[in-house]
């Protein structure tokens, strides 16, 4: 099969990538090393519920559905594992999970090893991941299969021509919870009706992330009682745009969570903050009495990672970055916070931001957009926080899906 030929290629393209690329190199290692993990730590006397989130967004989908499941059903226990580095480095101890690892690739040999020390009772594959041998073996050994959060775009390849034989492996899944009516009407043009509209589990996550947020004293210090502009994930482009603005209206403090945290793009940023009083997280103790430079300073950046999504708790008005690049991060973890949120132009892959145009959210694509939009939250505060209260109740609207999972499976 054709598939099974791409995917040796496709080996020998790691073998050879990994030898000058450290994200492959530590992806490469980690699939070999996979089932030495395995042969540590399964358990032959456990029942295992098998979680395989591609990268670290996945995984956030699939959290809700993970923790949920051991609170509700402590007698499973459950392997994640994970496709890409970014996901298998940043959460290798995440506690929800007995066993983590990297998936290893998609031959018959390597599925049929992997599945045969597993044996689970169960699979969750999370949004867009469809192994063509693992959904195959799966099915043959009668293992119930679920896509979760899944979504269908008419340019998949299932629904091409070409598309049909590899589009086999769709018939594989027990069931699938996707996220809009779209997706199901794909799915039944090539015979398909397995299938639910529960939404995107993302939803639940967000909620549970407001619900554990931190306290945040070098924040709340800087804040005190001023209003607050916190721009998160955010690239140059977005930073562009925002700052100019901020350079002219001193009456409000800004929080700058930039995606890439290194020195030259934190003093790229310092530089087009002209002469406002700027100060950097990393300078202060959360065990320290604060100095007056932080209490007095109008630009706080985020130097290190972890903290955005409580963060966005401290503002009045969110931008969140990369819509002026290949696409927007994380709507919801500031939207949740009941706040307008603004967001760059490239977001149509994306259905929480086209849903927010209606519901407290706010695109722009240029300069003069996010002024007039910012001039009318600063002029009208009682819209300002109308379209705060309508971006919150969004994300409250569309929770639920973990809930609707889990109770058709078990």
């Amino acid at each position: 099969m054709i598939y099974n030929l791409i995917i040796y290629l496709y080996q020998f393209g790691v073998v050879i990538y990994s030898l000058f690329n450290e994200k492959v190199r530590k992806m490469w290692r980690g699939e070999r090393d996979a089932f030495r993990v395995l042969r540590e730590k399964v358990d032959p006397e456990a029942k295992y519920v098998w979680f395989h989130a591609a990268s670290l967004g996945e995984f956030e989908q699939g959290r809700p559905l993970m923790e949920q499941l051991r609170k509700d059903h402590p007698d499973y226990k459950i392997l994640l594992t994970f496709f890409s580095p970014s996901g298998y480095e940043v959460r290798k101890n995440y506690e929800g999970a007995d066993i983590i690892c990297y998936l290893p690739l998609d031959t018959i040999t390597n599925a049929r090893r992997f599945l045969r020390t597993i044996r689970p009772e169960m699979a969750f594959f999370i949004k867009y991941e469809f192994w063509y041998n693992y959904l195959h073996i799966l099915k043959h050994r009668n293992v119930p299969v679920y896509s979760v959060s899944s979504i269908f775009r008419p340019d998949q390849v299932f629904f091409k021509w070409y598309g049909r034989q590899y589009g086999r492996v769709l018939n594989c899944f027990t069931h699938f919870f996707v996220q809009n009516e779209i997706s199901k009407e794909l799915l039944a043009k090539i015979g398909i009706t397995n299938v639910s509209i529960v939404g995107d589990t993302r939803f639940d996550r967000v909620l549970q992330i407001k619900e554990a947020a931190k306290q945040l004293p070098i924040v709340e210090a800087f804040k005190q009682d001023a209003k607050v502009f916190v721009a998160g994930s955010s690239w140059l482009p977005d930073e562009e745009i925002f700052i100019k603005y901020f350079n002219t209206r001193r009456d409000w403090k800004l929080i700058i969570a930039p995606h890439v945290i290194g020195e030259d793009h934190l003093k790229q940023i310092e530089r087009l903050l002209e002469s406002r009083k700027v100060v950097r997280y990393s300078e202060f103790s959360e065990n320290s009495v604060y100095s007056e430079r932080l209490k007095d300073a109008e630009v706080l950046i985020i130097d290190c990672f972890g903290l955005l999504s409580s963060i966005y708790h401290y503002g009045d008005v969110a931008y969140v970055g990369g819509g002026f690049g290949v696409g927007i991060h994380n709507l919801l973890e500031a939207a949740v916070w009941d706040v307008p949120v603004f967001f760059g132009p490239n977001n149509e892959r994306f259905q929480e931001a086209q849903a927010l145009k209606q519901s407290g959210g706010f695109e722009i694509s240029c300069y003069e957009d996010f002024e007039q939009q910012m001039n009318r939250f600063i002029d009208d505060e009682t819209y300002l926080k109308a379209q705060g209260q309508l971006a919150g109740q969004y994300v409250k609207g569309k929770a639920g899906a973990t809930w609707h999972v889990l109770s058709s499976v078990f």
